[in-house]
């Protein structure tokens, strides 16, 4: 294994590894809301988003008052960007800053899917209780 930092664009890419077969890897560690850090490990660049997630609710932690049931419960967040579930980690462009080691933290939150269905569910509730609407001729 070899240890190596890619420039591109004037940014430090991630610190990677790469295996053997050519396999390129990341260094990752997932702060969660209470500023826990979970799942650090390295992860292979062609891992999708879905995949990490799946990895993050098998490793979160027992006792939280807000856990996960699903990868549609999360959102990871990469230097200001949700990343999209059907990427890759190299699709997603992950860049490190200036922190030490070259390991990247993201940050993970959790949204239920109960509370987006009372989001929608309201939004029909508000369209009930205005039905006024404006036509301009």
């Amino acid at each position: 294994m070899t240890f190596n930092f890619n420039m591109q664009a004037g940014k430090r890419r991630a610190k990677t590894t790469t295996m053997a077969e050519g396999e390129e890897l990341i260094e990752l560690r997932f702060r969660i809301y209470d500023g826990i850090d979970i799942a650090h490990g390295t992860y292979e660049a062609s891992m999708t988003v879905s995949t990490l997630k799946q990895r993050i609710i098998a490793e979160w932690p027992q006792g939280k008052t807000v856990t996960p049931k699903s990868i549609h419960d999360l959102k990871l967040i990469h230097a200001g960007k949700v990343l999209e579930n059907n990427k890759t980690l190299a699709d997603s462009r992950i860049t490190v800053g200036d922190l030490p080691l070259g390991v990247i933290t993201m940050h993970v939150v959790v949204q239920p899917s109960k509370a987006k269905q009372k989001t929608e569910k309201s939004k029909q509730e508000m369209q009930k209780l205005n039905p006024c609407g404006c036509i301009i001729l």
